[in-house]
């Protein structure tokens, strides 16, 4: 009997050549499942599309911290963070400030939780190099993700960075970002591998893919919308370095 199979993307940030990309990966595969962990406007030139064709193409949208906060931008913000926002639709900001913060599922016997950045708020950061205290703090019932049993596996986006641990029978791992990877230039997304509701017995996997695109084609977008940020933009596409790490 074939497994069932999940992709997990996060953190397209208006990079919809990187979206699309993915997706057709994605379709190739013949996955049909798809789970968004946030993140999908913001920092690129193509929010508003991206926002689109999530809802079209992910059966799950989950709340990232750009979701959470491009509708509250007042107008005399920075004037990137106003082009962000205004790029938008009204209904777009709404929709993405009103998704849920967590989503829970069970495969091959495990209970798994996604959210965007961490049990506490998709807010509160993680990143890669963290103390066992942030590690067993992933895995908490908290007021954002509710009661209920712990997880034994927990994904999540926001830090832009895929990796992979295991500790004391439990399984932390980030999918990286579709749109803004700072690990690596190329796309990064994640296969989840086993049967649904199904007992610990069968399989289960997870899976990182990586799917190259036109950088250079969506940099052409950013600079023919005269985008703000779009210099440490194209950087962070070419090179994956944070824009608070690049020098002159």
């Amino acid at each position: 009997m074939p497994l069932d199979r999940i992709a997990l993307i996060s953190d397209v940030h208006g990079n919809l050549t990187a979206l699309e990309a993915v997706l057709a990966d994605i379709a190739a595969r013949g996955i049909r499942h798809i789970v968004n962990l946030g993140d999908t406007a913001g920092k690129g030139p193509r929010g508003s599309a991206a926002v689109a064709r999530v809802q079209e193409a992910c059966a799950v949208n989950v709340r990232g911290n750009w979701d959470d906060f491009l509708d509250t931008i007042p107008d005399e913000g920075p004037a990137e963070m106003v082009w962000w926002r205004d790029e938008l639709a009204a209904a777009q900001r709404l929709w993405l400030r009103t998704l849920p913060l967590c989503h829970d599922l069970a495969l091959s016997g495990r209970r798994i939780r996604l959210f965007h950045a961490s049990a506490e708020s998709p807010h509160v950061r993680v990143h890669f190099h963290h103390t066992a205290e942030q590690f067993d703090g992933m895995f908490r019932a908290t007021e954002m993700t509710g009661p209920g049993a712990a997880p034994d596996v927990v994904g999540y986006g926001d830090i832009h960075d895929a990796y992979i641990e295991s500790a004391d029978g439990r399984t932390l791992f980030n999918v990286g970002s579709v749109g803004n990877p700072l690990d690596e230039p190329t796309p990064s997304y994640v296969i989840l591998e086993g049967e649904l509701d199904g007992e610990r017995g069968a399989p289960f996997g997870v899976q990182f893919v990586r799917v190259p695109y036109d950088v250079e084609a969506e940099i052409a977008v950013a600079r023919e919308r005269a985008m703000p940020t779009a210099d440490v933009w194209e950087i962070e596409l070419r090179t994956a370095v944070y824009r608070g790490r690049q020098t002159a």
